[in-house]
């Protein structure tokens, strides 16, 4: 019988080794959760919302512990794990207060006596979630899935395993049935066979791409409903009348965020060339101020990579991009060689055909490029086979608000700050950062079936 382990990614320590599922065992959480979701589906919704916001209350009561674990099993400072928990207790009392108006049956004015559209659950979702957020990629998608009436599988990243079970433990402890949320320690590669299983009705991923491209197959030769939220390589604009020390301020915060580890990252920085220089040198002086070392040090500015594979991957791809002609102002080397830490690093002369440019860097590096004018830094920036987010800085708000809304390709624009994800917006991507859309009202509509009624 095959195990996986948790281990943390700093001390090297190993947190605890897990027996992976037997076929029994996966037998026997698909029936639960195909029954469980059988009862759940009839539920009112102020009995889902009690339950959501005692699970809310959960969350905040055990915020430290499951800061300290999250922080052990990938790395995340231990200030950004507390947010994180902080952020999955706010998703839960979102839906929980707005999942009945965001479902109510809508009413279409027809020849019909009577017509409208209404909002069933799926069934059971399988969510194939990663390590980054280990929490919060769960909360996001799991809160909308279940508060509209379907029941989730997880299948969660192999090492962040001790985060699955206690999110699964979280749902128990507020008072949810056993089979409505249901964690599965199998390995990635059951992830097709899971959904060709008649009872999981539809599956969500957050994920890689060439991950999503799996899933989708495997979905697609099903028929069944997927939502794929990938990698993304997030262009940022600086124009000549941006503000630029808070463009620099909101940069490094986008770049440094999780260790640069995450999907909407800031991670390529296009300025024009009337304040390139400028940006250039306190976007410089900023970063170089960031401490990297021990996530449980309240004196780290950001913590390690998840693992020594994923920092080897960085520096080979800051390597080859300096072999092709970029130039590193500070950073990219290895800071130790048994630690997966890696430092705050700056590549300028980045153009086309270069790593830095055309994929996506997942750890604390940042890409500059300098364009000849605006026009050349929105080419610039749609450059790319990504499109998840997307940010323009600039005084003229009308000018970014145009600029973010019809000239940027991707799925969140943001005009003077970083792209982050909010409750109470859509969140999801196009290109190849995937489709469909997490939270909002859109999020929860997802894993429904829009059903028309009609009525002579």
């Amino acid at each position: 019988m095959g195990t996986i382990i948790s281990q943390n990614p700093y001390s090297g320590r190993i947190i605890e080794k897990y027996t992976l599922f037997t076929e029994h065992k996966i037998e026997k959480a698909l029936e639960e959760s195909y029954a469980a979701q059988k009862k759940w589906s009839l539920t009112d919704f102020k009995s889902r919302e009690e339950l959501f916001l005692r699970l809310a209350a959960k969350l905040r009561e055990q915020k430290s512990l499951l800061a300290l674990l999250i922080t052990s099993e990938m790395g995340k400072v231990l200030r950004e794990a507390g947010a994180e928990v902080e952020k999955c207790a706010w998703v839960c009392e979102y839906y929980a207060q707005n999942a009945e108006e965001f479902l109510a049956p809508q009413k279409i004015e027809t020849n019909y006596s009577h017509s409208f559209v209404a909002y069933n659950p799926l069934g059971t979702v399988l969510a194939i979630m990663p390590w980054n957020f280990p929490f919060w990629q769960v909360f996001r998608a799991a809160a909308p899935i279940i508060m509209a009436g379907n029941t989730m599988i997880l299948k969660h990243a192999s090492n962040v395993s001790g985060c699955a079970l206690a999110i699964e433990r979280l749902f128990s402890e507020s008072g949810f049935e056993k089979g409505m949320f249901t964690t599965i320690l199998v390995k990635g590669s059951e992830a097709s066979k899971l959904i060709d299983d008649k009872r999981i009705a539809a599956v969500t991923i957050t994920g890689s791409t060439p991950a999503g491209i799996a899933v989708a197959t495997a979905a697609g030769r099903n028929l069944k409903k997927s939502v794929l939220e990938l990698g993304g390589s997030d262009p940022y604009i600086i124009l000549a009348d941006a503000d630029i020390d808070l463009a620099v301020e909101k940069c490094v915060a986008g770049r440094l965020l999780n260790a640069g580890q995450s999907c909407i990252g800031a991670k390529r920085f296009i300025v024009v060339k009337e304040v390139y220089d400028r940006f250039v040198a306190q976007f410089l002086t900023k970063l170089s101020m960031a401490i990297t070392g021990d996530p449980a040090n309240p004196a780290t500015t950001y913590g390690p990579l998840a693992n020594l594979g994923f920092r080897d991957e960085l520096h080979q791809q800051v390597l080859a991009s300096v072999s092709k002609g970029a130039k590193i102002l500070t950073g990219g080397t290895i800071i130790d060689p048994h630690l997966p830490l890696y430092p705050p690093t700056l590549l300028v002369n980045v153009a086309s055909g270069m790593p830095a440019y055309d994929e996506e860097l997942f750890g604390p590096v940042a890409s500059v490029i300098e364009a000849a004018s605006e026009t050349e830094a929105i080419r610039i920036a749609n450059d790319t086979e990504f499109g998840l987010g997307a940010a323009v800085f600039t005084q003229d708000i009308d000018k970014g608000t145009y600029i973010a809304q019809n000239q940027l390709e991707a799925g969140c624009c943001f005009v003077n700050d970083f792209v982050k994800s909010d409750p109470r917006l859509p969140f999801g991507g196009i290109k190849l950062s995937g489709f469909g859309r997490e939270l909002s009202l859109w999020g929860i509509r997802e894993f429904t079936n829009i059903k028309t009624v009609a009525v002579k």
